[in-house]
């Protein structure tokens, strides 16, 4: 009986623990991506909970897109997104506004077929003949194509020399298209051009036209696992996480940023 009750006293607690474990349903936009699949497991780990994940950009109109998913009802606790395009879920009142946390900021990156010259881009006019010579651009349908399209190649004084040239990708990685051969130039996040192979990062826009864009959690509102969503904000944005958001390409905002 002393056999049975201490054999008894090790495993109810393994199955209260069981029983309490959460799956939390997380949206992430391909900007964090590579960052958070490196920090997932490792919340898992720490807290025993399962983190459900799906990826979609932080707007435009395709079915994975944030907004749309949110907009069609779907059982969402967390979303990683674009800050701005946050803070328009809030407005609306479908994220929480007190769980807003910056995680990270990364920026705009260039990036040709492996195998291929790299072009001159260290300069803002090096950059404004890159893109005149280039036989076909392509950037991404979040806020660095957006940026691209509708700033960036206006203030180069480019914008009818590409607009026959160039164009947005939606629901699919720059680097993915540039890896096929299908466009010579490719623009996008940083962080989302290093996990894609085939490629070859030619480095980050020139500082006189970057646009950094900063990347945010929160919480959605309705979601049944409040304080299993709040301690993965606060896990993403801490100083454990840092390392792995610098190894992705960005720098982080939260609570490790200056470590």
């Amino acid at each position: 009986m002393r056999v049975v009750s201490g054999l008894l006293g090790l495993v109810l607690p393994l199955l209260a623990g069981a029983a309490s474990a959460t799956e939390l349903r997380v949206v992430s936009s391909g900007g964090f991506a590579a960052a958070y699949r490196a920090l997932a497991p490792d919340f898992e780990r720490r807290t025993g909970d399962k983190l459900a994940t799906e990826w979609g950009p932080s707007m435009g109109h395709t079915p994975q897109a944030v907004p749309a998913r949110l907009a069609r009802g779907e059982p969402i606790d967390v979303v990683v997104m674009v800050g701005y395009a946050l803070d328009d879920l809030i407005k609306q009142g479908k994220v929480e506004a007190d769980s807003r946390t910056p995680l990270a900021r990364s920026g705009i990156a260039i990036a040709v077929r492996a195998g291929t010259p790299k072009p001159d881009i260290a300069t803002v006019e090096g950059l404004r003949k890159t893109l005149l010579a280039a036989k076909s651009i392509a950037y991404s349908d979040s806020a660095s194509g957006v940026y691209i399209e509708r700033e960036m190649f206006k203030r180069l004084g480019i914008a009818d020399e590409v607009k026959d040239k160039a164009r947005m990708i939606p629901a699919e990685p720059v680097a993915a298209v540039v890896a096929r051969g299908e466009a010579e130039i490719g623009f996008q996040q940083l962080s989302e051009l290093k996990p894609v192979p085939g490629i070859e990062i030619v480095g980050l826009l020139p500082q006189e036209v970057q646009l950094y864009t900063v990347f945010s959690a929160g919480i959605v509102a309705g979601s049944r696992e409040k304080e299993a969503a709040r301690a993965l904000v606060r896990f993403l944005a801490s100083p454990e996480a840092a390392p792995a958001v610098r190894e992705s390409g960005m720098e982080p905002l939260g609570a490790g940023a200056a470590r």
